[in-house]
């Protein structure tokens, strides 16, 4: 027998640290740094529940990636982690615009560097119900950002790409 998928409804309850808290859903904040562009890059994402932080992680992308590489770098660990945990509705938050826009569709994948890791997140947008995809300042992104940064000093070895 058939039964229809089931959502819940998003109650804001409060605000912690500039994050806001939210009843049954899961917020994944992103972002990638390189030092040079292109240079080595690192990449970190982070996952809160109702505003608590429940993982985290960061990585070394390359030795000389770009910095968009790097920001889809750390949305992908972030969609991976929250597809892994059975996750079925996200908040995505991350303070690269283009990645943003691109993931919503307002903006074209134009480069070739970027369309194989764009293809990658859209194959693990559908594995979630429902994803909303936000643009954030810098300033509301200093875990992801932390992250981030330490994902440059990790080896070539931990490299993901």
């Amino acid at each position: 027998m058939f039964s229809p998928v089931i959502k819940l409804p998003i109650i804001e309850t409060e605000t912690i640290s500039g994050i806001q808290k939210k009843e049954n859903v899961v917020t994944l904040f992103f972002d990638g740094c390189c030092k040079g562009n292109p240079g080595p890059g690192g990449a970190g994402a982070v996952l809160y529940k109702n505003g608590e932080e429940i993982w985290n992680d960061s990585c070394f992308v390359g030795e000389r990636v770009t910095n968009n590489v790097a920001e889809y770098t750390g949305l992908i660990i972030g969609m991976k982690q929250a597809v892994n945990l059975g996750i079925k509705s996200l908040i995505v938050n991350g303070d690269s615009l283009l990645v943003i826009k691109q993931m919503k569709g307002e903006f074209k994948v134009s480069s070739e560097n970027l369309r194989e890791l764009y293809k990658t997140a859209k194959i693990l947008e559908k594995s979630l119900n429902v994803i909303s995809y936000n643009h954030v300042y810098r300033k509301d992104n200093k875990r992801a950002d932390a992250l981030s940064n330490e994902g440059l000093v990790k080896t070539k070895e931990a490299t993901i790409l």
